[in-house]
């Protein structure tokens, strides 16, 4: 990355010293083709991208402070050889008025200042300019890329001491500053640099420091975040050296760009690199700044006026889960899960943060699973290992352990998360490497699978025997175990296989067994010095290496078809074929009675003596085992006839609950009694 970088600068800064060159050698011609005579002395007026309501009073105090200079430039015929160019980006016909009006209440003879809207007129004239004055005051994220490029160019700038300008630029070292406060003051620092129409020795040789200052002006910067890119995003296994943190890098090395070592590999890749970049590179760049800085003012603007919820922990908390519930209950499900339901397989992507995004794949197929919570990508369905596996926010336990720790994540509870009769694993190195799978050995594998033909692992693509005798408990002097043969066929590396779902979970039953003898042996000295045996450096990663090859020493000795799937063509072909290896497997040692039956002991052990004593094994999964299903049934037997019982005693209490007696009954009268007088009148 930091050499892609390099390279980039390195064709920014040959075609800038290309423009410096037409215009020195073909100076008389540039300048004549432009309208300017060979003695005009051109101050070019750069400012920000952006547009902002200060920008006119700005514009007006610049071309105030330069109005002292005319004096020195003034010809018998009163004509000015001072010549100002002011390059901006609006084009618009209100602001050109402006730009004029301000220069006639000023006092500028007409056709002294030019406004210059294009981009070829822009970097011709910054080309040819004698001083470039940076004419704006707006508080910057980065320093202006026009400047790097003017000082690139061996130009005298002059600048305001903004906070990010004087970052890179001393005063009167490398350029001119003046106070925004005062803009006085660069009327004072111009007519120090410009003597007799024309540069001063002295601002000469500011400019000339310039130029070879900027040559690494971000150099320190760019190398320091790459640095921590590095360190903390990408995660790398064990075969590869840890990088060096910044502070370890020598200072020769993190403060310039290695420009001999990017120009001696630019020339053996083409002869004229001049010819091989154009002015395209640079407006490209110049449009993608552009874009990176306007988001980013948006982006605060935006965070500043959004309302900020001013709630507790608590109401938060209630929130997300009401909300996570009703997703629930709609079935809300994206068009990948749905299709990932009905297929026979799914591949799992195990990653580290953002800077595996790239690598990872988007379809159907595969599905991501994060390593970190801050790294999973939004909008995808991806599992967060952590919140399923807690080992895994240890970070020490998620470096050693590496991209192995998404395994024992998916074991736990898998019916909760995987639906499917096979499962595989792709790392995302594979993809980074061009080695993934394409879609002839997707659709391969697939119909292999339905068609039942093969029915064991695919495979795409020491310190184990001491595990392997802490493991099943052998005696210091046998030295007789399991060996892996070298018939010159094909393993699984990068942890790029596939496999029923069935026997993942038998081969993550005895990878649990085998990473607790491998964290007991080697935990210790690990983490108190970093010193790992299975590398020659102080390494994080330390058991990734060998849990790498791990599926190999498992499929061979419990028997299993292995069969390898081209990545490109999808073509199989059977390795370390049944009969070849006929005594030479470790069938007992690694059959499923045999791992069930060590897996159920360390269960018993850890559920009847849960001492505090560090055992990593209870943490990589589920602790079950006989006993434990028959508490669970007796608990539950038990709180069956609690409830029984808690229903019984309301009835009792119903039933004897003291009841008042009945005060008095009101009787309705009868309607004769009612109506009786009525009744008795007699009608003549």
């Amino acid at each position: 990355m930091l050499a892609t970088i390099s390279s980039f600068l390195v064709r920014q800064l040959k075609h800038w010293e290309r423009i410096l060159f037409l215009a020195f050698q073909n100076g008389h011609d540039v300048r004549g083709s432009l309208g300017f005579g060979a003695d005009d002395f051109l101050v070019a007026i750069v400012g920000s991208r952006f547009s902002y309501s200060g920008m006119w009073i700005e514009r007006a105090l610049i071309l105030k402070a330069l109005a002292p200079l005319l004096q020195q430039f003034l010809s018998v015929n009163m004509h000015s050889r001072l010549k100002i160019g002011i390059l901006t980006d609006n084009s618009s016909t209100a602001y050109e008025t402006s730009i004029e009006t301000i220069a006639f209440q000023v006092g500028y003879p007409k056709g002294i200042i030019s406004h210059i809207t294009d981009d070829e007129g822009m970097n011709n004239f910054l080309g040819i300019a004698d001083l470039v004055i940076y004419g704006s005051f707006l508080e910057e994220q980065s320093f202006p890329t026009i400047l790097m490029q003017a000082m690139s160019l061996g130009k005298l700038i002059v600048a305001p001491d903004l906070s990010m300008i004087k970052k890179y630029v001393d005063d009167r070292v490398n350029g001119y500053l003046f106070p925004k406060e005062n803009v006085g003051m660069l009327t004072q620092a111009l007519l120090q640099a410009v003597s007799n129409g024309k540069l001063s020795l002295f601002a000469q040789r500011v400019a000339s420091i310039g130029k070879a200052h900027a040559r690494n002006l971000l150099a320190s910067e760019s190398i320091e975040g790459y640095a921590v890119v590095l360190e903390n995003v990408i995660k790398l296994p064990s075969e590869f050296a840890s990088p060096r943190t910044f502070e370890e890098i020598p200072s020769g090395l993190k403060e310039q760009w290695q420009w001999n070592l990017q120009m001696n590999n630019s020339a053996n890749t083409t002869s004229n690199l001049d010819e091989a970049f154009s002015s395209m590179a640079w407006e490209e760049a110049k449009k993608i700044e552009m874009a990176n800085a306007r988001r980013r003012v948006e982006e605060e603007e935006l965070k500043d006026r959004s309302e900020q919820p001013h709630g507790t922990w608590e109401d938060v908390y209630r929130n997300v889960k009401k909300a996570d519930r009703a997703r629930n209950e709609l079935h809300e499900r994206d068009d990948r899960e749905l299709e990932r339901t009905g297929q026979p397989l799914c591949i799992y992507e195990p990653y580290f943060g953002e800077g595996t995004w790239p690598f990872l794949h988007q379809t159907s197929l595969y599905r991501g699973i994060g390593l970190t919570f801050r790294g999973r990508r939004p909008g995808f369905d991806d599992i967060d290992a952590s919140s399923r596996l807690p080992l895994l926010t240890n970070a020490y336990y998620r470096d050693v352990l590496g991209e192995y720790g998404a395994f024992f994540a998916l074991a736990n509870r898998i019916d909760r998360v995987h639906k499917n009769a096979w499962i595989g694993f792709q790392s995302w190195r594979a993809s980074a490497r061009k080695a993934a799978l394409s879609k002839k050995a997707e659709t391969a594998i697939l119909e292999a699978i339905q068609a039942r033909r093969h029915g064991m692992p695919f495979t795409f693509g020491i310190a184990v025997s001491e595990a392997l005798r802490r493991m099943y408990g052998v005696q210091d002097d046998w030295n007789s175990l399991p060996q892996m043969p070298s018939d010159g066929d094909a393993w699984a590396v990068m942890q790029n296989w596939v496999l029923p779902t069935r026997s993942f979970l038998e081969f993550v039953m005895f990878s649990r067994m085998f990473v607790d003898a491998l964290d007991a042996e080697m935990y210790d000295e690990h983490h108190r010095s970093g010193l790992c045996y299975l590398s020659a450096y102080k390494d994080r990663h330390c058991y990734s290496r060998v849990l790498e090859l791990l599926v190999n020493v498992w499929a061979y000795h419990s028997a299993r078809r292995m069969i390898y799937v081209n990545p490109e063509t999808g073509a199989m072909q059977e390795q370390h074929k049944l009969k070849s290896r006929r005594g030479q497997m470790w069938i007992k040692w690694f059959s499923y009675s045999m791992l069930k039956s060590m897996d159920e002991d360390l269960a018993e052990e850890s559920d009847a003596d849960p001492t505090n004593r560090r055992w990593l094994w209870p943490d990589t999964g589920e602790v079950f085992w006989q006993g434990v299903y028959e508490r669970e049934r007796n608990m539950r037997q038990q709180q069956k006839e609690r409830r029984k019982q808690q229903s019984k005693d309301k009835i009792r209490r119903i039933k004897k609950r003291a009841r008042q007696k009945t005060l008095g009954k009101y009787i309705k009268p009868l309607s004769e009694d009612m109506g009786g007088g009525a009744n008795n009148t007699k009608t003549s």
